[in-house]
């Protein structure tokens, strides 16, 4: 294993100011020759923690740690010894040359570097595109729509990928980047699975690229945002996950947030990259963001080292309040509280800003709503507690998340909130999230005879057939599944129109290698009895051509959103006693819909029928698939 030398340690204490480093964690206040804060290991009320200049220490005589610089981020960020003298070693210039390091370690290192040097090169070039390349002039104008400049595209790294993918391959080339390279870094793809001689296709084509960074503002992935109804795909995709990008440990501006952050005690929780960035541009520089994905416990995990608090942003919508929930049992089981803002419906940050400012959006953040004050506020407003039954439903859905709370004084702080609500006994709800406590977390599957019979009664998970088939081909096609992982918005858009959306979602989340049948078998049998039942539905046909299959069945799938939010609407415009600014809204809708089913060419009803006769020809797998399905 590869050693960092004593002489490296030493030179990296040398180069290090431990009162400028804690005092870039947490607030200190000099006290004589020393400094002193509340410890941020153990609760306390009387600072107890001090920083000695002189002897660059820190002591806290309430819990006893204490130490030197590497101690302090050790404990603070809960990171290994070699990774704590790494970071360290970053943030005061020191080069480190590791002894004993094995061949591995570094051809990984030279990987990892190579990426990041090519997607730092990429960053500047797509900027460089965006401000002096002619055939970006549309992308120019949609940033100045947004109410964006020069100076926030020089701020983020904001940039254009040209509508000609040669351009960008032939500036690659230049640079000395393989093909290889830019597939390792997702900026391209192979064509064909496991095949490099069937070349390459670059993924973000006529796109404005946002730059994701890590940590310390190393540039790892990008998000592009599509200007032109007409393209394929979701209106956002990032970059696939790489061997410096994975979704579950990024957070969107947390490299300019970490400040903020330590210093409010709080984070603000965007659930879109835009948001944060119009919240750091008004001056709300606490605001991060997920990256294509929900909140994960590893996103807790970092956000713990921060602070203790985080305020959830997300849409009004059911999706956004879906995803609320999630981030929220991630939150509380690392010991995090967290509140929600209340959006007013069909606002986000980025809405909401532009029209009533950063003052209004300080105060809607100041009035945040603890979350089951939210959760259960919402529920009495569309009369869920005037019903037996369905409180019943919420008391079973807030034990659940009482018990994900890891901390025991706040659970039951919340526990009495809850009891008031739903009008029972707090000691009842004690006693319920006690015995689901008391459960095994994973029971086994009982399959004896006497529960085979109670098995067959389960029905399959509701799949719409063209969620189906991407099911299908995310199972079946790394390059498919990469691809279907980088559609978030659309997916989650279709969520509330087709059945099966959750279940693609499961598969695009654990992403089983599709090259393994262990694998991919493995995750299979980790799904619930339904679940599996509704993938058994579907089948297996071979795609020769899996990315464009995924592009094909992913633009039907919008098209048949676009049919079912058009049905919605001219249903709720022949209610009675419709509103006048109601009917507005809905007409409004009705003509986004319509422009949008004009730039998509799709005139055809596929709701509840099989995909027409001029899909099928220029898709054979569906064809397949439908035959098969017909019983041909």
């Amino acid at each position: 294993m590869a050693q960092i030398p004593k002489e490296s340690i030493e030179k990296v204490l040398e180069s290090t100011d431990i009162v400028d480093l804690i005092g870039s964690y947490i607030q200190l206040k000099r006290a004589g020759s020393q400094f002193k804060a509340n410890c941020p290991f153990h609760h306390e009320k009387t600072p107890s923690f001090t920083v000695n200049p002189v002897r660059q220490t820190f002591h806290c005589f309430g819990c006893g740690k204490g130490g030197d610089a590497i101690a302090f981020v050790r404990e603070y960020e809960n990171l290994p010894f070699t990774d704590a003298v790494r970071k360290l070693a970053n943030r005061s210039g020191v080069l480190i040359i590791e002894e004993e390091s094995n061949p591995l370690a570094d051809q990984n290192r030279r990987v990892r570097g190579r990426l990041l040097d090519l997607h730092r090169e990429a960053a500047a070039f797509f900027y460089e595109q965006l401000l002096r390349n002619p055939d970006a002039a549309h992308a120019r104008s949609y940033m100045t729509s947004r109410g964006f400049g020069r100076e926030m595209a020089e701020r983020w790294t904001v940039g254009w990928m040209p509508r000609n993918p040669q351009v960008f391959l032939d500036w690659a080339r230049a640079r000395k980047f393989t093909g290889r390279e830019l597939v390792a870094s997702g900026l391209a793809g192979m064509k064909v699975d496991g095949n490099p001689r069937a070349g390459i296709f670059v993924r973000f084509n006529d796109r404005l690229m946002f730059s994701i960074r890590n940590e310390i503002g190393d540039v790892i992935a990008f998000s592009g945002r599509k200007l032109n109804e007409e393209q394929q795909g979701g209106k956002y995709i990032n970059s696939p996950e790489t061997p410096i990008f994975k979704k579950s440990n990024v957070l969107f501006a947390l490299d300019r947030a970490r400040a903020s952050m330590l210093k409010q005690k709080s984070a603000l929780l965007c659930e879109g990259q835009i948001d944060a960035i119009c919240c750091h541009e008004a001056g709300i520089d606490h605001a991060i963001a997920t990256c294509g994905t929900a909140c994960t416990q590893q996103h807790a995990r970092i956000l713990k080292r921060y602070t203790s608090s985080v305020v959830l942003c997300y849409d009004a919508d059911n999706a956004g309040i879906a995803a609320s929930e999630k981030a929220f049992r991630e939150l509380i089981a690392e010991g995090l509280s967290a509140k929600v803002v209340e959006m007013p419906a069909g606002d986000d940050p980025d809405t909401f800003l532009k029209n009533h400012g950063a003052d209004a959006f300080r105060e809607l953040i100041g009035n945040a709503k603890e979350y089951f004050d939210f959760k259960l506020s919402r529920a009495r407003a569309r009369g869920a507690l005037d019903s037996a039954a369905e409180r019943a439903i919420l008391v079973n859905d807030c034990v659940s998340l009482l018990a994900a709370m890891s901390d025991v004084v706040a659970r039951d702080y919340q526990i009495n909130l809850v009891a008031s609500y739903l009008q029972t006994s707090a000691s009842a709800l004690r006693e319920a999230i006690g015995k689901l406590l008391a459960q095994p977390r994973r029971p086994e599957f009982d399959r004896s005879t006497a529960n085979e019979k109670l098995a067959e009664k389960i029905e399959p998970t509701p799949v719409h057939q063209i969620v189906g088939w991407l099911c299908h081909l995310a199972l079946s096609s790394a390059t498919a599944q990469h691809f279907l992982a980088e559609q978030f918005e659309t997916l989650h858009e279709a969520n509330r129109w087709l059945e099966g959306i959750p279940l693609l979602e499961k598969i695009l989340a654990a992403a089983p290698d599709p090259a393994s049948h262990a694998a991919v078998n493995a995750f299979l049998g980790s799904l619930p009895e339904s679940d599996r039942l509704a993938l058994s539905a579907q089948g297996s046909v071979p795609s020769e051509d899996s990315i464009q299959a995924a592009e094909s069945t992913l633009a039907l799938l919008s098209s048949t959103v676009l049919q079912r939010r058009d049905s919605a609407v001219k249903a709720a415009l022949k209610e009675p006693g419709i509103s006048r600014e109601r009917m507005m809204e809905l007409l409004q809708e009705a003509k986004e819909i319509s422009s949008l089913m004009r730039g998509m060419g799709q005139r055809h009803e596929f709701d509840d029928e099989l995909p027409p006769a001029t899909f099928r020809e220029k898709a054979p797998p569906w064809k397949k698939w439908v035959d098969r399905k017909k019983g041909a």
